[in-house]
Formats: C-alpha cells, sequence, structure tokens
C-alpha cells in the first residue's frame, strides 16, 4: 500500500489489532455511512450487508471498536447510545430536545477550545465533550406553526 492510498476496512481492523469478520466490516463500514445510530440501526444495518447477527454480537464488535478508537460513542442523557465513525477529533454535538436528531457541531475557535478546564481538580484531561440541546430547524418550525 502506498502513502497515497486510503486503507481498507479490513486492513483498519487489522491496524488496530483486531480479528477481521465479515460482521466487524460491515458494523464499521455501517457506523461510517450513517448518522449517529443507535444499536438497532446499526445491527439492521450489518443485517442488510451480511445476514444475520445476534444483537449480543453487535454490541461485542462494538466494544471492541470503540476500545480501539474506531467508533465513538455518545450518551446524549435520557437518550440510547449512538455511535459514529468521526473519531480523533475534538468535536462536539447538538441534539433535538424533540425529536433527538443529532449532528456534529466543529470546535467553535482554534484547537481543542475545551480543553482548559477552570479547575482541573488535579485530573490531566485529554478530551472534552460537549452537546448543545435545543430543537432542530424541523421541530422548531412545527412548534410555531
Amino acid at each position: 500500500m502506498t502513502a497515497s492510498q486510503t486503507p481498507t476496512t479490513a486492513e483498519e481492523l487489522r491496524g488496530a489489532g483486531l480479528r477481521v469478520t465479515a460482521a466487524r466490516v460491515a458494523l464499521l463500514e455501517t457506523v461510517r455511512h450513517g448518522d449517529h445510530l443507535d444499536v438497532e440501526e446499526i445491527a439492521t444495518g450489518v443485517r442488510d450487508r451480511v445476514g444475520h447477527i445476534s444483537l449480543q454480537a453487535v454490541y461485542e464488535a462494538l466494544h471492541a471498536l470503540t476500545a480501539a478508537g474506531l467508533v465513538r460513542r455518545i450518551e446524549p442523557a435520557g437518550s440510547a447510545a449512538r455511535f459514529e465513525g468521526r473519531v480523533g477529533d475534538n468535536h462536539h454535538h447538538v441534539i433535538c430536545r424533540s425529536c433527538g436528531v443529532v449532528a456534529d457541531v466543529d470546535c467553535a475557535v482554534g484547537e481543542a477550545p475545551c480543553m482548559t478546564a477552570s479547575d482541573d481538580h488535579g485530573f490531566s484531561i485529554d478530551e472534552a465533550e460537549v452537546i448543545y440541546w435545543g430543537l432542530c430547524l424541523d421541530c422548531s418550525t412545527a412548534r410555531s406553526s
């Protein structure tokens, strides 16, 4: 593989020290082509690609992919965990209080703006998670009608 080639999903799994299976490839590709999917949505996407897979197998694969840094898990308050393929940066999320749609929000200013806490309590901070809550355009429009 040359430096300009994008690694395949299988190569990424191997590079992360994970065993390559059809289910893991399908799962990682489902997450990356989805939009902040929950476990049920991911399971449906994997089943569409490779046939039957148990929900337990999806949970186990998500755990392995998250631990390897290939997938990011977000857990909005009062909502099921969601997974995304955008990893390795310090982006945040905006979530609609009405319909639950989730969208990425790039950092507001400069490099990792939320990384300097007013009081770090002795922690070595390496990540910040910010969630903005509100109403999406569709829900906002529906409320004002």
